[in-house]
Order: C-alpha cells, then structure tokens, then sequence
C-alpha cells in the first residue's frame, strides 16, 4: 500500500513559512499585494478566486479583487491590466482562465508585467524556466517539486513520465524534474503505445483531464504517482486522472483527489507573490 502524499499537510507547512516572510516584509514597510482578476460567472473560476482570496488572508497578503462582466472587451481587460501594472499596492496580477471567447488569452498574458506575473505564463518567464533561470514558476508544478522534496523522494537519475503537455502544467513540469536530474519524457494523445511508456516510470505525472484514465496495469511497482487530474466519476464524486484506490495498492507513493496537488497550487501563488516583493 502506498504511503498517501497529503498536500494539506505540506501546504499548511509552507503557509507558516509564507506568512513569516510576509510579517518581515511589511515591517520593514513593504506592501505584499495580490490582484485578481475575473471575468464573467465561470461556478469553477468563483471558487478558485474564493479560494485565492483565503488563502491570501491567511498569510497577510492584501488582495484586490476585480470582477468585471462577460461582455468585457479585451481592450478594456487589457487597459486594466496596464493599470495594475503601475499599481505600486499590487505585486502579483493573476487573471483567472479561461477568459470569455472573444477575449485572447495570450494577449492578456502578454500585457501582464513580467515581475508581476505569478502564474508564471508570461513568455519571458516561460524562457527562464527553459533554462532554469527563474523567478516564478506555475504554481502546480512548482507545488509538485514542493511535495517530492518534503516526502523526500529523490528525482535524480529517476525515469519520470509526464502525461500531457498542456503549458499550464506539462511543459513546465517536464523542465522542473530535468532541472532535478530525472530522465524525462513527455507522453500525450498520440503517444503510440502509452501504459508501454508508463511502465517505466519511476515517478509518473498525470494531468489529462479524464477521470481515472491511468489503470493499475499501466503503473509499475512501486512508482511514485502524482495525480494533477480534478475531474467528477460517473457518481459525480470528485475524482483524479489516476483509479486511486486500485492504484494505490502497487504505487509507493500517491497523491489523493482531492487533497493532493490541490491544496499545494495556490499555495505556490502565494509564494510566488511574496518572491515578488523580495
């Protein structure tokens, strides 16, 4: 039976860390604020946003939020974000996605300033993940790498499989575990013969978005399993991209949906905020 990774557990112990960095910085009177910006009624992206602004009180960040309606235009979410720019109270600007269709997401990303980009989706701070010369990183990758080190599970000369290569969290991910010297490959949709590839991971990532995709014929013994997945089963209950309870039993390690990865997102948020002020 695998030991169950508990990301509650490893993000309330970073929290603690957050919060003293934040009461440092304010008394040597700096400010550590965090903007969130959403646009229309997304159920999904209002309770994220609910959740960023918990968090943020928990810690001591001041946060603004800024919800504005579905027919928003892109030029003016993008003047907002201009303003935010300039805006010396606020040190992160987040804009939640998915935006509305008519609005282009890469050109709000775009006119997010670098030093306050703490979703790290900014291209000039894609490139220095590429080359591990970095500032901010996505917030669930970096909390990932953030698990591994507290249940001290080693990535160094380890085979590790990514399934998927969204931006959001394949892409970086991949970078993050090289960087750690893991061997990486990166699997995906037409990936020829998947569970062949998954066999031989020794730490195995999935983040596709379909409940319970990975079997426990596609994991070998002992692997360590990081499930990035939030999907509902057939029953509507919350579940990951792993079959959790049959791929418990072969794995070493495990992170539970929900519990798992989760918790540790937004805590990256909020220490990416804090890295920006320091």
């Amino acid at each position: 039976m695998a030991v169950i990774i508990d990301g509650k557990a490893v993000a309330s112990e970073k929290r603690r860390e957050i919060k003293n960095r934040v009461e440092n910085l304010k008394s040597e009177g700096k400010t550590v604020g965090l903007a969130v910006i959403i646009v229309g009624e997304n159920p999904a992206s209002r309770v994220y946003v609910n959740n960023k602004k918990k968090g943020c009180a928990e810690v001591g960040i001041d946060s603004f939020e800024y919800a504005l309606p579905q027919s928003t235009t892109e030029n003016e979410l993008r003047e907002l974000v201009k303003k935010l720019n300039n805006d010396e109270r606020v040190n992160g600007i987040l804009c939640q996605l998915p935006l509305p269709e008519h609005i282009n997401e890469d050109a709000v990303i775009n006119t997010i300033s670098p030093k306050k980009d703490v979703d790290a989706f900014h291209p000039q701070n894609v490139g220095h993940i590429m080359i591990g010369d970095y500032t901010f990183l996505p917030c669930t990758p970096a909390g990932i790498m953030e698990m591994l080190k507290f249940y001290n599970i080693a990535v160094s000369g380890k085979k590790c499989v990514v399934i998927g290569r969204s931006n959001i969290v394949g892409k970086p991910m991949a970078m993050l575990l090289l960087k750690e010297n893991g061997t990486v490959e990166i699997c995906h949709s037409r990936t020829a013969d998947l569970k062949k590839e998954t066999l031989s991971a020794d730490i195995l990532v999935a983040a596709v978005g379909k409940a319970k995709f990975v079997t426990e014929d596609m994991v070998k013994e002992g692997a360590v399993v990081i499930d990035v997945g939030m999907n509902r089963d057939e029953n509507g209950k919350l579940c990951g991209d792993v079959d959790f309870e049959k791929v418990e039993k072969k794995a070493s390690f495990i992170t539970p949906v929900p519990g798992g990865v989760g918790p540790m997102t937004i805590t990256m948020l909020l220490e990416n905020t804090v890295r920006a002020v320091e």
